[in-house]
């Protein structure tokens, strides 16, 4: 069987692939399913709510017609990011019941920046660079071991984003935005060699060092005042096209990962001069991806890996609700909790050991201080509550029956300075 060429990397897009892989070794998360809940450290702060209450210059990166309401400005931040994750397996006829940890890499920081200018009254401009998300793992004892594997196991996704962005000002009420995604992808597997035998590309299933995928894609937006103190967004962005040549034995249609459509509607309402709530609700296409979205449950059915197994993902549904207060001229309040649907089914966790995208709700919190030079510091704190797919079903009598179960909970800080230009 032939395979497609590795994903071409455009001659336009090699320098931001040089600035991507400069910055990917500090990225690595999973929230909703493996996207970021939000992103800008304001954002994050209100439980990720961003597609019509723009607060920071990463706002592009939710809704680019939001860049029209920021002005000129400059945010840099970084975020410590700490996922806890870990399996058992259980009533498996192989070896007796068992838990593992997948910790041994522990923390992760992210970095990000923002800047928007404005051009004249209608038209903005704008360039966010952010860990889109990303999904780790590393087992130093390996939970496929008992079925043969050898060696720790796991998996390392990352992926960062480059958007510049254009907005245009249709009335002082509305506004439309275009981004353009510059996506830089990055993944390895280790410990997998059991499932060579069961790929229509055996030695390129696992433990072949990193590979990289480059590729663009749209996202619009759109922000308008439909009525004193309540504005409304719109945002869609479009799926991103992928490729893991050297883990063709491993995903679907070979090697094919693209990142998938997303869309969302938001709301922010000024409920007081000093309180704003807000909500968007979003949802991330995961099942329109065949390595992600197709289930395993086709490979125990005589379909070899790389061809149309994967890891049975459905789509995040998520609600995001935050609120604003400003509690003195120089201090800002913020809250929010993030809640998707469970993206993991439970008969399809015996592969996701090695992507537990489990969480469900985020907790957050956070604050901005005016200093008197005018610049602004914002910290956050997001706590992703601890969540267990039990899985039913989940691992198939040929390797013994029984179950793989999955957790995750996760800790997030993050600190940002931005500053009027």
């Amino acid at each position: 069987m032939t395979h497609p060429n590795r994903f071409a990397t455009p001659f336009a897009l090699r320098p931001l692939a040089l600035a991507a892989a400069l910055m990917a070794p500090l990225l690595a998360q999973a929230t909703n399913g493996y996207f970021a809940h939000g992103y800008g450290a304001a954002a994050l702060g209100t439980g990720g709510v961003a597609i019509a209450l723009p607060q920071d210059a990463l706002v592009a990166a939710s809704n680019p017609a939001g860049i029209t309401a920021l002005g000129d400005r400059l945010d840099l931040g970084l975020s410590w990011f700490g996922p806890r994750r870990s399996a058992s397996i259980s009533g498996n006829g192989v070896a007796p019941d068992a838990t593992y940890s997948g910790d041994s890499a522990r923390n992760f920081f992210l970095p990000e920046a923002g800047t928007t200018r404005r051009i004249d009254d209608r038209w903005h401009v704008g360039l966010a660079v952010y860990g889109n998300g990303g999904m780790n793992t590393d087992y130093a004892s390996n939970p496929y071991a008992r079925f043969g594997a050898t060696g720790s196991a796991g998996v390392n996704l990352e992926q960062l984003f480059v958007t510049p962005s254009v907005a245009y000002k249709l009335s002082p009420e509305h506004s439309l935005g275009l981004g353009l995604n510059l996506a830089y992808q990055r993944f390895s597997a280790k410990g997998l060699g059991l499932f060579n035998g069961f790929s229509q590309a055996p030695g390129q299933v696992s433990d072949q060092g990193d590979d990289t995928s480059t590729g663009a894609g749209l996202r619009l937006g759109w922000t308008g005042q439909v009525a004193p103190g309540v504005t409304l967004g719109a945002t869609w962005a479009s799926k991103i096209s992928g490729r893991f040549d050297k883990y063709r034995g491993l995903f679907a249609n070979g090697g094919s990962f693209d990142i998938p459509e997303n869309l969302g509607l938001g709301v922010a309402w000024t409920a007081t001069p000093a309180l704003t709530l807000a909500a968007d609700y979003q949802v991330i296409r995961y099942s329109q991806v065949a390595a992600v979205g197709n289930s395993a449950a086709s490979l125990f059915a005589g379909q070899p890996l790389g061809s149309k197994p994967g890891f049975g993902w459905q789509d995040a549904k998520v609600l995001k609700l935050g609120a604003v207060y400003q509690a003195r001229g120089d201090l800002v309040l913020r809250g929010g909790v993030s809640v998707t649907n469970q993206v993991v089914p439970a008969g399809e966790t015996f592969f996701n050991v090695l992507a537990p995208g489990v969480i469900r709700t985020h907790l957050t919190v956070g604050a901005t201080w005016t200093l008197p030079s005018g610049g602004q510091l914002t910290g956050y704190y997001a706590r992703g509550l601890g969540e267990t797919v039990n899985g039913n079903g989940s691992i198939p009598a040929s390797f013994g029956g029984g179950n793989a179960n999955v957790r995750l909970k996760e800790n997030i800080i993050g600190i940002a300075y931005g500053w009027k230009l």
